[in-house]
């Protein structure tokens, strides 16, 4: 296994957090972020007290703003910065390889403008020969960097490159699982954002936990249906990738996109809640997304069409609700891929 010095590149709070998690395993880790200043106060505090505040950093854990040291003196690399940034990030980055084996991320979105997977980004940029691999699953920032009991998966399309990293995560409270879906592995990341703000927007209006409990299980239909449309495995959908992460990011007070949809939920308006939130909400930019490959492949997401409606057109959510429950009766389980 290649083994050697990684980089994790993205000093938000995930980045941050899994940089945390390879200096606990006594991976030699060193940990990028773009702003010089934030870069001095981590290293004169010890923690990241704008994302993780008071969680000290493990011993060895190294904080740089050079952006070309990190990546040379590196063996390996996960990339940890919002999906809007990825393909910036993979253009830089790309004539600073040398003979890594491959590159890792930490998003979870698309490519804005054309909804491509961002494994499909970072090939048409990087080429055939590194291995490429997601690091998905139900994981919050601050329970990994508390070190509490977390698993995710690692889907690659090099099964060395993805043992490997995975290697260098897993520890006694971060499991470690691996798999060679990269499609259902994204999709299922990307996908859940939406239905986060969909199931907070449900709870802002306090509709009660049958309809959560509904609007979680319609939402993972949607993601099923658009996951046959694309060619993810549907097992990849049912473990940590799709259903595991779905339900933490619907359920979880941590989550952005849930406290998104809390808010709309509660009459605010889009700008004046993601200003508040402080951090980027990647289901704003995603739900465009997804909308564009529903009308693609044809297929039928009334609730990410819903969520859609009111982050980027200016629909109410109340009537948004009306026109959810106003569609027609039909059976649960007899939906072809096309339909909702």
């Amino acid at each position: 296994m290649p083994g050697g010095a990684i980089a994790v590149l993205g000093g938000g709070s995930w980045g941050t957090a899994l940089a945390m998690q390879l200096a606990r395993n006594g991976q030699q880790c060193l940990l990028w972020a773009r702003s010089k200043e934030q870069v001095a106060a981590m290293q004169a505090q010890g923690e990241n007290a704008r994302f993780l505040p008071a969680i000290p950093f493990p011993e060895g854990l190294q904080v740089t703003a050079d952006f070309e040291q990190a990546v040379r003196r590196s063996k390996r690399l996960i990339l940890a910065v919002p999906s809007h940034a990825f393909g910036d990030v993979v253009r830089r980055l790309q004539p600073l390889l040398s003979d890594q084996p491959g590159v890792a991320w930490a998003c979870k979105g698309f490519e804005p403008g054309t909804g491509r997977l961002l494994h499909e980004v970072a090939r048409d940029v990087l080429g055939p020969e590194p291995g490429l691999a997601a690091v998905t699953g139900p994981s919050f920032a601050r329970e990994v960097a508390l070190n509490l009991p977390t698993a995710v998966t690692i889907a690659g399309t090099d099964e060395a490159w993805a043992t490997d990293l995975a290697g260098a995560l897993h520890g006694q409270q971060f499991r470690a699982y691996t798999s060679t879906d990269m499609i259902g592995a994204e999709l299922g990341g990307a996908v859940k954002n939406v239905l986060a703000v969909a199931t907070g927007i449900c709870d802002g209006m306090a509709l009660g936990d049958n309809a959560r409990a509904a609007l979680i299980t319609r939402g993972l239909a949607e993601l099923m249906r658009l996951g046959v449309a694309l060619g993810a495995r549907p097992e990849t959908l049912m473990g940590l990738a799709g259903m595991g992460d779905l339900v933490l990011t619907c359920t979880g007070d941590l989550s952005r996109n849930r406290r998104l949809g809390l808010a709309l939920g509660k009459g605010q308006d889009v700008t004046t809640a993601v200003r508040e939130i402080g951090q980027v909400v990647e289901g704003v930019g995603t739900a465009s997304e997804v909308q564009r490959l529903a009308e693609k492949y044809q297929v039928s997401m009334p609730l990410c069409t819903q969520v859609h409606g009111i982050i980027h057109l200016g629909w109410n959510p109340v009537e948004g609700l009306r026109r959810l429950l106003a569609r027609e009766q039909k059976a649960e389980l007899e939906d072809r891929p096309g339909e909702a």
